[in-house]
C-alpha cells in the first residue's frame, strides 16, 4: 500500500506511510492506548499481546503529574524527559503514536509532545484497527531500547488552566470547544466520574470528537473538518481552547484544528474533571 497524499509527519500519517517507514532507524512508535472504565479493556495487556513492531507502551496515567488530584495531567518536564530517555526516544526521532480504538487517546500524546516543544510526531490515522484491517503485522516481542537524550522546550501557549478558561468564558474572546458527546454537553447524561455536575462551560461550543472521524476510525478530510467546526458555531478567527472530560479527547479536536491549518489553539488540561467539580464555577445546560 502506498502512502496517502494527506500524510503529514507532524499531524497524521496513514498505515501505508508507517509501513513504508517501519524500518527507518530514526522512527519511534508508541502504543498510547487508554480506555475509560466502562470500555472494559486493559490497554497494557492488549499491548503485550499484540502491538505494531517496535512500538513502546506509553502509559498516559503514569507519565503524568501524579501530584495532582486530577486525572493524567501533563507531567513535569523532568519526568517527561526521563520517561522518554528510558524508552529510547530523543532528539531527531520521528514519532508515530497510535491507540487500539482508532483515534482516541493517541492524540493526547501528540498534544503532550507538542507541549514539550517536540513537533516531529504524528498520530496513526485509524490506529491499530486500521493497521490490522490493512493486513499489516503485529507482534508480542518487546522492542530493543537504548537510552537517548531529548531536549524539551515547553510551549505554555498550548495549555490553559481553570483561571484562564474562566476568563475566556466570561469575556468571550476565545472559542471554547467541548469534545464530549451531545448528551453530556447538554447535561442530559451523567458524567462517568462521580461527583461532577452535569452541563458545560458557559459559552462553549460542542464538537463531538466522533463526528470528526469516519466509520473506519480515520479522520475526515480537511474541508469536512472545517465545515464541522463552522456548523457548530465555532468562529475559527478566534483562538480556540479545547476541552472534554479529562483532557484526552479534547486533543482530537486540537489535532483536527491543526490539520485545517489553525495553529492558535490550546487545551484545557483539567477539563470537565476540574470544572465540574467546583460549585463556584458557572455551568450551562441544554444546547449551545
Amino acid at each position: 500500500m502506498t502512502a496517502a497524499v494527506s500524510d503529514d509527519p507532524k499531524t497524521l500519517v496513514s498505515t501505508g506511510w508507517l509501513a513504508a517507514h517501519l524500518k527507518d532507524p530514526d522512527l519511534r512508535i508508541f502504543d498510547a492506548s487508554w480506555y475509560l472504565p466502562d470500555m472494559a479493556r486493559d490497554a497494557k495487556a492488549e499491548y503485550e499481546t499484540a502491538h505494531i513492531p517496535g512500538a513502546r507502551f506509553f502509559d498516559i496515567d503514569e507519565i503524568s503529574d501524579q501530584r495532582s488530584e486530577l486525572p493524567h495531567m501533563a507531567p513535569p518536564v523532568e519526568k517527561f524527559m526521563s520517561r522518554m530517555r528510558a524508552m529510547g526516544v530523543g532528539d531527531g526521532h520521528q514519532v508515530v503514536v497510535y491507540d487500539g480504538a482508532g483515534i482516541f487517546s493517541a492524540a493526547r500524546v501528540w498534544w503532550l509532545f507538542r507541549l514539550m516543544g517536540q513537533t516531529n510526531i504524528a498520530v496513526l490515522d485509524g490506529g491499530l484497527p486500521k493497521w490490522l484491517a490493512d493486513g499489516h503485522a503485529v507482534t508480542a516481542t518487546p522492542p530493543v531500547i537504548r537510552d537517548r537524550h531529548m531536549t524539551v522546550t515547553p510551549r505554555k501557549d498550548l495549555v490553559r488552566d481553570v483561571t484562564e478558561v474562566a476568563r475566556a468564558a466570561k469575556l468571550g474572546d476565545q472559542e471554547i470547544i467541548d469534545a464530549r458527546g451531545p448528551a453530556r454537553f447538554r447535561g442530559d447524561a451523567p458524567e462517568p466520574r462521580e461527583g461532577l455536575r452535569a452541563g458545560h462551560i458557559p459559552g462553549s461550543k460542542n464538537v463531538f470528537y466522533q463526528d470528526l472521524l469516519k466509520e473506519d476510525g480515520t479522520m475526515k478530510p480537511r474541508n469536512t473538518l472545517r465545515t464541522i467546526f463552522s456548523d457548530a458555531g465555532v468562529d475559527l478567527q478566534k483562538t480556540a481552547i479545547t476541552t472534554c472530560g479529562s483532557g484526552v479527547t479534547a486533543a482530537i479536536l486540537s489535532l483536527a484544528l491543526e490539520r485545517i491549518g489553525k495553529t492558535d489553539h490550546a487545551l484545557y488540561d483539567g477539563s470537565w474533571s476540574e470544572w465540574g467539580m467546583y460549585a463556584d464555577l458557572p455551568i450551562e445546560t441544554g444546547a449551545a
